[in-house]
């Protein structure tokens, strides 16, 4: 028999139906005639005749015709919302769908596990799973560990020994023992008080990251909790069953409590979930229609799910994977606008990089070497100006390694303190089955992946502060030798006049929220955490910084294929041809003044869309053949490099293989 919930007035009910061939309208007045039933007064109704409604799918929010049947218009077990005509208890919208839902629509359960054992997850792995590209299962071996830590816990409640967390309060109230027969009860109530956060809820993804990390660091076997508890958590993350967390409230110490306790409150069957099946609905309906079970939490088990640095880590881990392609991205940019710019390539000599070897800075000259030596790509652009009267470039082309060089390495170290977070125990107390004892610790800190997202926004943010300034010298004609703004008929067209004004504010918004939120601590639950590291306000603002620069890049590389515009029929190297060709493939040359927003948007796309089967970005992917030849041609082949490596092997080239294409002066 297929069955429907169905949202009436803020309340959620099941309605059995009997036979497909029913109307969509026999639906709905089925629900409102069971909501009436439920209420005193009928809920303010006469009969459920007179009541004037709407039906639409709480999935995309899509508008049911009433005199279809529901066997042709709803799937066995869909979700629905009642709207009533003129009823301002039935607002015509609610916040059924999280933002970018419509990347949902195609949404397909992945078929490949991911093997959890709370030591081998990657900043990368976080982020696929985030995308729904896998499920989740436990080794063995972690298996093994959760069931033994599980019997520490289960010892100490039978012998009704005194233990924080398990047999007390909590905070404050650390020194109150709870009788056994609350214990229960106690874990219940800490995940429904702590669930005090504010603000916009996080999106799938980044819950789905979330969810995938805490799974991870229960599996290291340090937190208590029972196995049977571990593997429905699992369950839910494998059905996309997505908690209600709001963005705000955590002060990174005691770990991120008000994020972790929302996560904990779905999974207990309480407040809102999210499943791309239902949209948002109470937690328990969203569970039964997945066939799943609310979680009944045990002795411990509350302050297991809730007791971490989950929330500032995984937002860490999109932030410096997004980090890492957009550093890369912005050298091709950055090569692209020396090109119609008309630099010189001698600063990015293999011997003046040796001297000063940091390994950024020595990556990045090499990819300039990679994407603009004229013996590998003949650049007739760069043959035009052989034999020009400039003598050196601006800082903002010739000291690109430098600058983005330190981005690149800010980028490693913070993904080393990220990677060895995610694979970290940071609850408390913590359990040790090989002792068989509880320790009270401050692993739950958030300390260290506050100061290093600080970092990583501070060190990011350099990529925009550089690119707008070769924007301003793309568009200003006294430094460019172009048209004014990049436009013909400047005066009756304006051209990237205020792109460059949109990359400046957004510049400028970034030097605000590089400010390092760890520099500030507030005492908190009675002063009994009287330090604490506002990890969560580091994350979030580090992922906006990125987005920035992102955004800045975008205006870059739109301005620099305009540009190319006006130096044509010449043509540069083949990669950068190949990059310009995939720009033109979303966005048209200006010939004259249109809407400019939606080609920065297309732009900002090729930088951070990712194809899955492939793991590149597609600005990437079509320079990344080029530089990768280059290398094997220009490496011993005794140094093999990571694919994630920055390369050392590109200061043992000989001055001979970074040829010329620029002023006469420094030949």
């Amino acid at each position: 028999m297929p069955r429907y919930t169905v949202h009436v007035r803020g309340e959620w009910l099941a309605v059995p139906c009997l036979s497909s061939t029913n109307t969509v309208e026999w639906l709905g007045k089925e629900a409102v005639r069971r909501y009436m039933k439920n209420k005193p007064d009928n809920g303010g109704f006469a009969s459920v005749e007179e009541v004037k409604f709407y039906i639409r799918r709480c999935k995309g929010l899509g508008l049911l015709d009433l005199d279809d049947t529901v066997g042709d218009a709803l799937e066995d077990n869909e979700f629905v919302e009642v709207v009533i005509e003129g009823d301002i208890m039935s607002p015509d919208f609610i916040p059924s769908q999280p933002e970018g839902v419509h990347l949902y629509s195609k949404y397909r359960e992945p078929e490949q596990y991911i093997s959890l054992d709370g030591n081998s997850l990657t900043t990368e792995d976080l982020v696929n799973l985030g995308k729904g590209l896998y499920k989740i299962k436990l080794s063995p071996e972690a298996e093994a560990k959760v069931k033994k830590s599980r019997e520490v816990i289960e010892r100490i409640v039978n012998e009704q020994t005194v233990v924080y967390g398990i047999t007390t309060g909590f905070g404050k109230f650390a020194r109150t023992v709870i009788p056994n027969s609350n214990l229960r009860e106690l874990q219940v109530n800490l995940v429904r008080s702590h669930s005090a956060g504010v603000g916009k809820p996080l999106t799938p993804e980044r819950t789905r990251m979330l969810l995938a990390l805490r799974i991870n660091v229960l599996a290291k076997g340090y937190s208590g909790i029972s196995l049977e508890t571990l593997k429905q958590v699992i369950e839910v993350f494998n059905a996309s069953c997505l908690p209600y967390i709001p963005e705000k409230g955590t002060v990174g110490a005691s770990g991120d409590l008000a994020p972790l306790s929302h996560l904990a409150l779905g999974l207990i069957g309480e407040g809102k979930m999210w499943s791309p099946k239902s949209g948002w609905a109470d937690a328990k309906y969203v569970l039964e229609a997945h066939g799943l079970k609310p979680i009944t939490l045990k002795p411990k088990e509350g302050l297991a799910l809730i007791n971490g640095t989950q929330m500032i880590t995984s937002l860490g881990c999109e932030a410096v994977e997004r980090a890492g392609a957009i550093a890369r991205q912005a050298d091709i940019i950055a090569a692209l606008t020396l090109e119609v710019l008309k630099g010189t390539t001698r600063a990015f000599d293999t011997d003046i990089h040796a001297v000063r070897p940091h390994r950024g800075q020595a990556e990045v000259a090499f990819r300039f070497r990679s994407l603009l030596d004229s013996d590998h790509h003949p650049s007739e652009i760069a043959e035009s100006h052989r034999f020009c009267d400039r003598v050196q470039d601006a800082y903002t082309m010739r000291c690109c390694p430098q600058v983005h060089g330190i981005v690149n390495d800010t980028i490693a170290f913070v993904k080393d303190i990220i990677t060895t977070e995610i694979n970290s125990a940071t609850d408390n107390p913590m359990v040790f089955a090989e002792r068989e004892e509880t320790i009270s610790g401050g692993n739950f800190h958030g300390e260290y992946p506050a100061k290093a997202l600080d970092y990583l926004a501070i060190g990011v943010h350099e990529l925009a502060a550089i690119s707008e300034r070769r924007i301003e010298r793309l568009c200003n004609p006294s430094l460019s030798e172009l048209p004014a703004f990049l436009v013909t008929e400047g005066g009756l067209n304006s051209g990237f006049m205020i792109a460059h004004c949109t990359a400046a504010a957004l510049v400028s918004e970034n030097k605000a929220l590089c400010h390092p939120s760890s520099v500030d601590s507030l005492s908190t639950s009675a002063a009994t955490e009287d330090h604490v590291s506002m990890g969560g306000w580091a994350a979030r603002k580090a992922l906006r910084v990125i987005e920035h620069v992102e955004q800045v890049l975008a205006i870059e590389l739109l301005a620099a294929c305009q540009g190319i515009e006006f130096l044509r029929p010449l043509r540069t190297t083949t990669p950068l041809e190949k990059v310009y060709d995939l720009v033109r493939s979303v966005v048209r040359p200006w010939i004259k003044d249109r809407f400019m927003a939606p080609d920065i948007e297309a732009a900002h796309r090729l930088l951070v869309e990712q194809k899955a089967s492939a793991g590149f970005w597609l600005v990437w992917e079509v320079a990344k053949p080029y530089i990768e030849k280059y290398r094997r041609e220009h490496i011993p082949e005794s140094r093999p490099i990571s694919p994630t490596a920055f390369s050392l092997g590109s200061l043992r080239m000989s001055a001979d293989d970074s040829q010329d294409h620029g002023h006469q002066n420094e030949l």
